[in-house]
């Protein structure tokens, strides 16, 4: 049967059903900070039911990681009273997930971005570095060779950014996130669709080179695996990448289940 696995992100969630590492369906909806616990019961049941022979009865068990924690008390509240017979893991501190944290307070950190490392890991091999473009965040992980998650970088996220502008800018406005015709732009859209789109692509090059030089790796024995939804947006610009992994937090948390089953 499959896992239910939920990804809480600032901006969006990341639902999937997930077995043995192959998502068979995904959605991702509005994270939505004042849906209550009966309201995501809801919104699951009926994207559940939604799928011919996938409704919540036979889901395996529920996997979740958030960085966002009055959305996770709301799932935590849900998870008891909507689905009491069903194996559940919140994924956080304590949590066994076999990746060793080098950091300074290795509590403090986002722990889908644990998940990423794991996921890398486990489905790549290190050393690598994952890029995963969010809305609201890009972050940056690197992984050691031995699997350690030994720290990374966190950028503002592409919407983030271009709705700061919109706001910030007196004669600027929201544009649509789209690549622009070319680099040197001829009108006002499209100069902040190319500072998005390709200022983030040099900026994903430019950090991965000084993350590589500075783990001592040759940069192709790196792996530098990208994704997040918007990661289709840079992907064709940035020549660094060595695979796109769009589901790797949501088989990170398959793997996470498993262990801890």
């Amino acid at each position: 049967m499959p896992l239910l696995v939920a990804d809480i992100g600032n901006s969006h969630t990341v639902l999937g059903l997930v077995q043995d590492g192959e998502v068979s369906a995904h959605w991702r909806v509005s994270t939505g900070e004042g849906r209550t616990a009966d309201e995501w019961a809801v919104l699951l049941r009926g994207l559940l039911g939604g799928l011919p022979e996938r409704a919540a009865a036979g889901v395996e068990g529920i996997s979740v990681c958030s960085t966002v924690p009055s959305v996770l008390h709301e799932w935590r509240d849900m998870l008891v009273r909507h689905f009491p017979g069903l194996p559940c893991l919140v994924v956080e501190p304590g949590v066994r997930t076999g990746v060793p944290v080098l950091m300074d307070n290795p509590r403090e950190v986002g722990t889908d971005r644990i998940i990423n490392a794991l996921a890398a890991a486990r489905l790549h091999g290190g050393p690598a570095i994952v890029v995963d473009f969010g809305g609201t965040a890009t972050t940056f992980d690197v992984v050691s060779a031995a699997g350690q998650y030994v720290g990374g970088a966190i950028a503002p996220g592409l919407e983030l950014s271009l709705e700061a502008l919109g706001r910030r800018g007196a004669q600027l406005r929201e544009v649509e996130l789209a690549r622009p015709r070319s680099v040197i732009a001829k009108n006002t859209v499209e100069a902040l669709q190319s500072g998005m789109v390709f200022g983030v692509a040099a900026q994903v090059e430019g950090l991965v080179t000084r993350m590589t030089a500075e783990l001592g790796v040759h940069r192709d024995d790196m792996k530098i695996i990208a994704t997040g939804h918007l990661a289709p947006l840079v992907l064709v610009e940035c020549a660094v990448f060595t695979a796109h992994s769009p589901w790797l937090t949501l088989q990170g948390l398959e793997l996470v289940f498993r262990r801890n089953s």
